[in-house]
């Protein structure tokens, strides 16, 4: 009998699906997605890296068990193997990994259709209180997160397929089962939200925006920075015309003083940029055009 303490299930409703038909193609591309989505997030909390690959996973499996009769529900049964994880005798089989999993899929799917969730009040507070128990523990930090969100978008768009090419479901429900306590996943799958994946208006003006930088990734010149007014993170990309040293010592800068104190007002800075916003008027993401220091980074040596 297999072990069955971390499951996790992804659930179609409506249109043909309440008739027990759902297009095979557009499902398929969805339970793409759906292990995609999981297997990175299993690896970085296992982990502490951000992989692009799912069948680099280490540290765990997934498996699928034999869809419901009568739904169209999928199950993954998320199984920990190995036995040096975090310096433990036998590979863990309580709950509490597969609570931390749990918690930052919940993170990856809300804030990837636009929900905001504060990192440090509920999986950053979790992950501390684990650590606690097992130094060994990887570091997660907000920074990673936010580049497995990154990594995960295609993912998550997948699993809107047959909502939105075939229509053969109407909605979609993710969940977990942890040891027999249930609860939902980010939010309903729906064409709202992707349409808040894939629709953004530009402003046709520059707006300025005061925050501070929580992740950057100098490869990709994109990262988030937590805005003031909106009182949340928000990806942003600089611009090819912004992509200079001075303000990429700047974001680097700001970035390093809210890591050691978030309420370093010094952290602070001022992102002149494009915004994006979805059909709802809530904004995505910001093109930097120009990167402006306050009077506390005055003293940063710039060339």
């Amino acid at each position: 009998m297999p072990d069955l303490e971390n499951l996790f299930d992804l659930t179609y409703k409506g249109a043909r699906s309440d008739r027990h038909e759902i297009d095979f193609y557009d499902v398929s591309q969805a339970l793409v997605g759906f292990q995609r989505s999981l297997a990175l997030t299993t690896h970085l909390i296992l982990n502490g890296e951000v992989i692009t690959q799912a069948p680099s996973l280490a540290g765990a499996k997934f498996f699928a068990l034999p869809p419901e009769e009568g739904s169209w529900r999928w199950t993954a049964n998320l199984v920990f193997v190995g036995t040096a994880l975090y310096g433990l005798t036998t590979a863990p089989r309580d709950s509490v990994l597969g609570n931390l999993v749990t918690s930052a899929y919940d993170y990856v799917i809300s804030e990837s259709l636009g929900f905001h969730v504060d990192f440090n009040s509920t999986l950053g507070q979790q992950y501390e209180e684990f650590k606690r128990q097992h130094p060994d523990a990887p570091a997660l930090t907000e920074s990673k997160m936010d580049s497995l969100i990154e990594k995960c978008e295609v993912a998550v768009k997948q699993l809107h397929r047959p909502l939105i090419e075939s229509e053969t479901a109407d909605a979609a429900v993710i969940s977990s089962n942890i040891s027999g306590h249930v609860r939902d996943i980010g939010g309903p799958l729906s064409r709202g939200t992707y349409d808040y994946l894939q629709y953004s208006v530009r402003s046709e003006g520059t707006v300025e925006f005061v925050g501070r930088i929580s992740s950057y990734n100098m490869n990709t010149f994109k990262g988030r920075a937590y805005l003031e007014n909106s009182h949340r993170p928000v990806p942003f990309t600089l611009a090819d015309s912004a992509r200079k040293k001075i303000f990429v010592r700047l974001i680097t800068r700001s970035l390093l003083l809210n890591a050691e104190n978030p309420a370093d007002s010094g952290a602070s800075i001022r992102l002149t940029a494009y915004s994006y916003t979805s059909r709802t008027g809530r904004l995505k993401w910001l093109l930097v055009d120009y990167v402006e220091t306050s009077s506390e980074l005055a003293d940063v040596e710039l060339e």
